[in-house]
């Protein structure tokens, strides 16, 4: 799709059924989650098993003078052993649907993570010769720096298999929630799933999207703002600014592009009651 003069398209790695929706937000219980099936499935939610249904996607977006990724999905070889779709794989899916979209890793300036979870750094790197090194070579990573602080005392493994090697190559740039690139690109501070997570602005020739990241993990949060998910680390902080974020998006009309929606995950923020509902763009 083009935004002005930005063209951007969806790099999907995969899209599979998760978890239950009480597994995955506490709050959605059974009954709670009753009057909304019949919107959910069978995209979102799996009538067959009663899991929720994610993608795990990047956005490439190209600019007239940048090419972009906002993050990197799980990646190959790496240690995910809770998660059977993610751990240990070894297709090249997301790299060859990279390239049908023109684009090499060497072509890429940019690489835009909204948070430091296994789930969007793992294609930052990939492994040659026995060790994880940079994906893309020739690109600045940017990495917001209350997240790193955190991952790196954290020490989790896809923290030394995603991020480290990054660091360690010099190739990090640590930024705070308001940093920009330029007036097509910038980032919106949004925390709660994690302390220094970022949404990711963009704007071309008075056209406007924002890709919000883990801010909204499944579209049934749009009816109910307030459900954390148990990956947050502050699930009130997380649901203030979800709820904010879907409100100045219902009154600003921007296009949102969501980081699990299955497809379409692309749309806009409409008001329903005294929530919201998300309005599906094809894509």
């Amino acid at each position: 799709m083009n935004l002005g003069h930005i063209t951007i398209d969806p790099i999907v790695e995969m899209v599979h059924p998760f978890m239950a929706p009480g597994d995955a937000m506490p709050q959605a219980t059974p009954e709670a989650m009753e009057p909304h099936r019949h919107w959910l499935e069978p995209w979102s939610l799996c009538p067959q098993t009663g899991q929720l249904i994610i993608a795990v996607q990047s956005w490439l977006v190209r600019t007239a003078h940048h090419t972009i990724l906002i993050d990197t999905c799980m990646g190959c070889d790496k240690e995910a052993e809770p998660y059977p779709y993610w751990h240990r794989r070894t297709d090249q899916i997301w790299l060859q649907r990279l390239a049908a979209a023109g684009v090499q890793p060497e072509q890429v300036n940019y690489i835009f993570c909204t948070h430091l979870h296994l789930d969007h750094v793992g294609w930052n790197t990939r492994l040659v010769d026995g060790r994880f090194v940079p994906t893309f070579p020739n690109a600045r990573y940017i990495f917001s720096k209350a997240d790193v602080d955190m991952a790196g005392e954290d020490d989790r493994i896809s923290y030394r298999q995603s991020v480290l090697p990054i660091l360690e190559a010099g190739q990090a740039q640590l930024v705070d929630g308001d940093f920009a690139l330029d007036d097509n690109v910038w980032l919106e501070s949004t925390p709660g799933h994690t302390p220094g997570h970022v949404a990711v602005g963009l704007a071309s020739v008075n056209e406007h999207a924002v890709m919000c990241g883990d801010l909204i993990h499944f579209p049934v949060q749009c009816a109910h703002p307030d459900w954390a998910v148990a990956f947050d680390t502050d699930p009130a902080l997380a649901s203030q600014t979800r709820q904010s974020f879907l409100h100045d998006n219902c009154e600003s009309g921007r296009l949102v592009l969501t980081a699990h929606f299955p497809d379409s995950s692309m749309g806009y923020v409409e008001r329903e009651g005294d929530a919201f509902r998300f309005r599906f763009r094809p894509e």
